[in-house]
This record gives C-alpha cells, structure tokens and sequence, in this order.
C-alpha cells in the first residue's frame, strides 16, 4: 500500500490526511472533461498546415471553425456536429484550435485571429481550393445546412429581418403548421417559392409587407418547395410554377391567389374578403379583331401576293411579347396604308403557330419577323421596322435594309469567346479569367463591351491571364450559363485554373475590369 505522501497526500495535526493541490486538481478536472461538448467524428480536427493544404486540396466545399482555445467554439461545435450529419458527402467541416502549439502556427500561416471576435469563433468557407468567403449569416441548424449545400446560394427567405413576420414553414404538414400558431386564426395564405426564381425575390417584400400589415388578424407563410422532397406537396396543391399563392381556411386548402403584380394592400385587402381566381376570357385572336391588316393562311398567301406587287408581312406568334408591342403600331400604319387607293404599298400578317407550312417556307425562326415583297417575290427582310413611321416610310422607297451589325464575336480582339464545348477546357489552363456573359441585345452588356475588350488586349500577351465571353443567347450555351448561375446580364464570373471562384459586382469601366485580373485571389494561403 502506498504511503500518504505518495499519494499526493500528508497527514495534519489531528492525523486526517490532506490532499495535496495537484491531486485536487487532477480530481476537479474529472468532472469539466466530461462535460466538454462531444465532437462528431465527422468534424476534421486540424492542426498541422500541410493537413491543411492536402484538406482543401482534396475538398471543395469546406468551412472551418477557427477558435482561440479548446473550449471557446463549444456552443458551433456542438451545432456544426449535428450539420455534419446532414452535408455528408456534400461538404467538409472542420476544426483549427488556434489555442494550442501547431493550431496557433496554422492560424497565423493563414491570417485567422479568432480571438479578435467577441466570442472567440471564426467561420471561414473554402471553395475549390481557395478562401471562399467569410461565414455571417445565422448560426442555426438550417442556415448552416442551406448554406453548405450551396455555398453561392441565396441567403434562406427566414434570414432576412424584414421577414419575421412571415410564418416560415419547413414540414408537409403545411395545413397544420399555419393554423397552429393561434387558435383564433381563420385565414392562411402560403406563398410556395423557390429560392432562385426571380418573380419570387420581387414578390417577396410585398409578401412582408402585408405580413406585416396583417399580423394577429391573419397567417401569412413562406415555403421553399424547390427541393424534390416536397413533390408530393407539389402536387398535392397543384404548384406548376414559382411563386404559387395557396389560400387555406381553419387548415383546409380553398383556392389560390394569382395576383402576381399585386401590393401589400392588394394582398391585405383581399384577405378580408378571400375569392377564388375569375376564369380569364380567352385572348382574342388579332385576326378577330377589327384589324385593318390582311390576316393571310396558308392558302391565301400567294393570291394576296399576286394581287398585291407591294406588300409587307408580319409573320408572328399570338403569345409574343415584341409581336404584341409592335401590333398597336403595325395596325395604325394598315390604317393608313391599306385603306388609301394611292397606297405604295399594303401590310398583311400571318400567325404562323397556326399557318406552319408558311412559316416552313420562309424558314420563320423568330418573332415578329418582317418581309417585303415585290410581285409576288421575297425582296428583304427587314428586322429594323418596328414603328408607324417607320413602316411606312419604308412603302413609300423601298430600300435594302443596313447591313446587320457585326457580332461582337467577329470582330478582331483579344477576348476569348467560349462555348459549351470548349469552357472547361480553355479555362482550366488560365490562372486568372474573368468571363462575360451576356445576350447580344442587352444594352448594358453593349456598354460593356468596349471596356471589357480593351482591358483583354492589356492582358493579350499573359498566358496566365484570360478575358473570354459566353453568349447565353445561343442554344447549347443556354444549359452553360444556367449551370454558371447567370440570372442576368452581363454576369461577370472570376475563375482560378477553371474553378469559379467568385462574381464580380464591381463598376464596369475598362480600369476596374482591368484591375480585376490584376489582383490576387481574395485570400492568399500558401
């Protein structure tokens, strides 16, 4: 049996043995070791730079919780523990204890000083390799899940402050969630979204707003069913399309709400009285209308043109918007044109939805398409003539229309113009590569242009360093820019070796798209 002193203790005067401190402290620390926060082995603890690099080497989608001591990020351990279980497979969680020997090295190797925050906790998202952004939306389960399976992503409906008053629904059981909140509610109005579309985004102030206006009196609820966990639902409710407004009374679903351009007095306003959508009268055809213009078939075509030496055709689809802007226009000018006997010239229209052999023979591939015709034969197509004055101004000397402009891919630069099947390719070489996509039509991408080119021909001589473009107007490109994120254009995306890396947000003036490429990436870690 050990003696008194060897086990750390010592008798005293009464002869009761007392325990040294170190003993103490040893027995003290029993208890708080137990109750530190379980760490899920899903979470990398990191310590060592070079595990560090070969993580975000080996990952693409990372984000790590730099603490200042062992104990500091208990509370986001814990939470980021039950993440972990949810992203598996999808994303890397892991853990830098800036606190002890080697993690203080890696923490001061990557620039991350944790304990300059109030609570001693630094999230940092690494993407492809490189410092992605800083983590500051809600330290909550969902937001944290939602924003590992898509880092880029808009922040969830719920984060938004101005969004509290909006009931956020997260289960199937929509009809329960919505009358649970107060006994007394009658009325509850769902809006189902998806968090990309973008009617959706202009809707939802408004939606807020009338949450807002409304609270106490009436539910108002978000739901993002985008995910295919919620086709059920979908279906259920019949939602065919973003945003869809369903109207639930004492939890049963009624009808729907399906005004989109509405106010939040609109959407007030109409949950005092709730009514189903009126049946919408059927659009009449132009044709069947009081038109001034010759509404040609298949079959009358070639007679009208026989009759006719000068003629304009409007070749178009009922459901076209640019076909409805120019209508008003196009009527005004049969006004005066066909009803005049000393007429240079008359307008007729086909619908070519509903004529297709005509459409076929003209090769008709857009909408509103314009030709002329001089006996009988096709002379030009004229794309330009969009208005009254125009339109007759053109019968009355008929001209060859201007040579169409060049595109911007034709002309001589030093941008690289890219396309679905050489994307990937070009630019996994291109250390830094800053890419334009755009349509051909937008006038801010026009605008652009001339400084985007002249900002690649500073950079011609870089092998390092790529300008390139993507027109999304074009049909295998369209899959491309989706699958890039471009919602709008111009979109202006950085690349490092191919792997998006951020979006550019900045002024688009040649010296800022110059400098753009010029600069390091966001975080240098190695």
């Amino acid at each position: 049996m050990l003696s008194d002193k060897r086990r750390g203790g010592v008798e005293n005067s009464s002869g009761v043995a007392r325990i040294y401190p170190s003993i103490c402290l040893q027995v003290c620390l029993v208890p708080v070791l137990q109750a530190a926060v379980k760490v899920s082995p899903l979470i990398e603890k990191v310590s060592e730079h070079k595990d560090f690099k070969k993580l975000l080497r080996t990952r693409t989608n990372v984000l790590v919780l730099y603490t200042k001591s062992a104990t500091s990020g208990d509370s986001k351990l814990k939470l980021l523990s039950d993440v972990a279980q949810v992203i598996k497979g999808q994303g890397t969680i892991a853990w830098v204890n800036c606190g002890d020997l080697e993690g203080r090295k890696l923490c001061k190797k990557v620039k991350v000083d944790p304990s300059s925050k109030s609570d001693g906790a630094d999230l940092l998202h690494y993407k492809d390799g490189t410092f992605h952004t800083e983590y500051n939306r809600p330290a909550t389960y969902k937001s944290m899940v939602a924003f590992l399976k898509d880092p880029t992503g808009a922040p969830l409906w719920e984060e938004n402050p101005e969004a509290k008053d909006v009931v956020h629904v997260e289960t199937e059981k929509v009809s329960t969630e919505i009358t649970s909140y107060s006994k007394v509610l009658l009325h509850g109005n769902v809006c189902f979204l998806a968090q990309w579309c973008g009617v959706c985004k202009r809707m939802q102030p408004v939606f807020q707003q009338a949450a807002t206006e409304t609270k106490g009196t009436y539910v108002l609820a978000g739901m993002n069913v985008h995910p295919a966990e919620f086709d059920g639902l979908k279906q259920e409710y019949n939602v065919k399309g973003y945003p869809t407004f369903c109207y639930f009374e004492k939890g049963k679903f009624l009808h729907h709400y399906e005004n989109y351009g509405g106010t939040a007095k609109d959407i007030a306003d109409w949950m005092k009285n709730p009514q189903p959508p009126q049946p919408k009268a059927p659009e009449v055809q132009w044709s069947e209308t009081d038109s001034p213009v010759f509404h040609l078939t298949d079959d009358s075509l070639d007679g009208f043109l026989e009759e006719h030496p000068s003629a304009l055709v409007m070749f178009y689809a009922p459901w076209c918007g640019h076909c409805k802007k120019m209508k008003p226009e196009y009527d005004e000018a049969a006004e005066y044109l066909n009803k005049d006997k000393n007429s240079p010239g008359v307008l007729a229209a086909v619908d070519t939805t509903i004529h297709k052999a005509v459409g076929e023979r003209f090769k008709i591939s857009g909408f509103p398409t314009v030709k002329y015709f001089e006996k009988g034969e096709e002379k030009f197509t004229l794309p330009h003539l969009r208005s009254k004055d125009k339109i007759i101004e053109f019968l009355q000397n008929p001209q060859a229309p201007p040579p169409p402009e060049q595109s911007w891919e034709d002309k001589p630069s030093s941008v690289s113009h890219l396309g679905m099947e050489d994307f990937r390719e070009a630019l996994k070489k291109k250390k830094h590569a800053l890419v334009m996509f755009y349509a051909p039509w937008c006038p801010h991408c026009k605008n652009a242009v001339p400084h985007f080119t002249t900002a690649a021909d500073l950079f011609k001589e870089d092998r390092k360093i790529a300008y390139a473009a993507v027109d999304c107007t074009k049909g295998p490109n369209q899959e491309l820019c989706k699958q890039e994120g471009v919602e709008g254009y111009p979109t202006f995306n950085y690349y490092n070796y191919g792997k998006f890396a951020e979006k550019y947000n900045g002024e688009r003036g040649v010296s800022d798209i110059f400098c753009r490429c010029r600069r390091e990436p966001p975080q240098k870690l190695f």
